[in-house]
C-alpha cells in the first residue's frame, strides 16, 4: 500500500459508497441542447456536475446541466430545487466575499445566483466583443479572484479553448488560449499556481500564475501497470495518486469536500444522478484566507 501524508497508510484503491440520488420527481427523461449536442442525441432524464459544499447553509449543491437546475442537498439527504432557468449550468463555486453562488455556465457565460433572494445576474457573457465558447468550470482565491475554463466542444482537433482570470473589479485577463478541452480547475494552497484538468488531452496542466501569463514547469513522466490494468502514473510537480472505486460504474465527473469537518470527499456519477462518498482520512482543502484558516472556518 502506498503511503499517503504523514504516516498515513491507505489502500492504493478505496471504495467510495451510494449516498443519494436524484429523486424520482425531479427526473426528466427526454432530449435537450446538452444531450443533443454533448450527448450525441443520448436522451437524459439528467445530468449532474458541479458540486460545492457551502458550511454557513450546511448544504451541498449541484448542477443539472440539461434541464438548467441547482439543487441543495442537505445533510439528511434531502434534495431541493434552488433555481431553474435558461442555461446550461455546469462548473459552481462560493464566493466567501458576496455570499453568492458562482456558475460556469456552457450556454450563458458566468453567472451569479443567490440562494437567499434567488437573483440571477451575469457577470461575464463576452470577451472583447464576442461570446464565451461554452464556460465549464471556476473557482476562486481568497481575495476574489475568479478564475474559469471557457471549454466550448474544443479537443486534440481544435486545441483553441481557453482559461480566463476575472479580477472583483470587472478586468477580464486570457491566461490560456490553447487549450485541448480544459475543464476542472484547483488553485495550489498559496494560490501561486492553478492546476488545469485538460480532458480531451488526458493531462493536468501546472500553469504557474505569472505576471507575463507563462507557464509549463512540470506534469506525468514515468507510468506502471499492475495485474488489474491500473496505470500507475509518476508525476513530476503531483507525485503518486489514488484510486477511488465508483459503485455505480465510470461516469464520475466532479467531486468537492463537505461534511462538518470537511474531511467527506463527494463525487457527483452524473449519468446515473448519484453522488457518491467517502469518508477521508482528513481535511480537505478549498482555499486560504489567511495563515492559519481555512474557506470553511469562517
Amino acid at each position: 500500500m502506498p503511503e499517503f501524508g504523514v504516516g498515513v497508510l491507505l489502500p492504493a484503491i478505496v471504495q467510495a459508497v451510494e449516498w443519494t440520488t436524484l429523486p424520482h420527481e425531479f427526473r426528466r427523461p427526454g432530449f435537450s441542447e446538452h444531450s443533443i449536442n454533448q450527448k450525441r442525441g443520448k436522451p437524459l432524464d439528467s445530468f449532474l456536475e458541479g458540486p460545492i459544499y457551502v458550511s454557513s447553509l450546511d448544504l451541498l449543491f449541484v448542477t443539472d446541466i440539461p434541464c438548467g437546475r441547482i439543487f441543495s442537498i442537505d445533510s439528511n439527504a434531502n434534495w431541493t430545487l434552488v433555481t431553474e432557468y435558461d442555461g446550461e449550468p455546469n462548473g459552481l463555486v462560493w464566493n466567501h466575499i458576496t455570499k453568492k453562488i458562482g456558475i460556469a455556465d456552457f450556454k450563458q457565460g458566468i453567472l451569479e445566483d443567490d440562494p437567499i433572494s434567488k437573483e440571477l445576474k451575469t457577470i461575464v457573457a463576452r470577451f472583447q466583443g464576442e461570446r464565451l465558447n461554452g464556460p465549464n468550470d471556476l473557482v476562486i482565491s481568497a481575495d476574489g479572484v475568479i478564475y474559469f475554463t471557457d471549454q466550448g466542444m474544443t479537443g486534440l482537433q481544435d486545441p483553441t479553448s481557453r482559461v480566463f482570470r476575472l479580477y472583483p473589479d470587472g478586468r477580464l485577463q486570457l491566461l490560456i488560449s490553447n487549450g485541448p478541452s480544459p475543464n476542472r480547475l484547483v488553485l495550489s494552497r498559496d494560490e501561486k499556481a492553478l492546476f488545469v484538468a485538460m480532458t480531451r488531452d488526458n493531462a493536468v496542466w501546472y500553469v504557474p500564475l505569472l505576471s507575463d501569463g507563462s507557464y509549463g514547469i512540470g506534469g506525468p513522466d514515468g507510468m506502471a501497470q499492475d495485474a488489474d490494468g491500473n496505470i500507475l502514473v509518476a508525476h513530476s510537480t503531483l507525485g503518486l495518486f489514488m484510486k477511488i472505486k465508483s459503485p455505480r460504474g465510470a461516469h464520475t465527473t466532479n467531486l468537492t469536500w463537505g461534511g462538518p469537518s470537511m474531511n467527506v470527499l463527494y463525487i457527483v456519477e452524473s449519468e446515473t444522478a448519484a453522488i457518491l462518498r467517502v469518508d477521508w482520512h482528513c481535511q480537505g482543502w478549498l482555499m486560504k484566507l489567511d495563515k492559519e484558516e481555512n474557506f470553511w472556518t469562517k
